[in-house]
């Protein structure tokens, strides 16, 4: 019987500075989100594999980020869609969801690269 072994990203092992991990953290799920659309994922696994309580408490203490703590706290309530809304109601907020998470990484990533231009500017 063959084995399947699910990969767990803790994003404490994640080498970098703080942009950096934050750039990555972006990126991450931005990918996890591309998933959960085309149901690659379930919202279950990705709570298993990204969304779980270390990741959070990560990103509360060492990202200190506004959007990056909105985006875990989205992930976090996704399989909870399906425990307490209709069918048709899960899903139309689960695509919310997915799209606020998307919207949030792509202000970060923005972010980013505009200080990263501003300071090669005054450079």
């Amino acid at each position: 019987m063959k084995r399947h072994h699910r990969t767990r990203v803790m994003f404490s092992a994640v080498p970098g500075n703080g942009a950096q991990q934050l750039e990555l953290f972006a990126l991450l799920n931005l990918g996890f989100v591309q998933s959960l659309a085309s149901g690659v994922l379930s919202p279950v696994e990705a709570v298993e594999r990204f969304y779980h309580s270390e990741n959070c408490l990560y990103v509360q203490k060492q990202l200190r980020k506004r959007e990056a703590k909105a985006i875990m706290s989205h992930g976090v309530q996704l399989p909870d869609l399906f425990d307490s809304l209709s069918a048709d109601e899960a899903r139309r907020e689960f695509y919310h969801e997915l799209e606020m998470i998307r919207v949030l990484c792509l202000k970060i990533i923005g972010d980013i690269r505009s200080r990263a231009f501003s300071d090669r500017a005054v450079a």
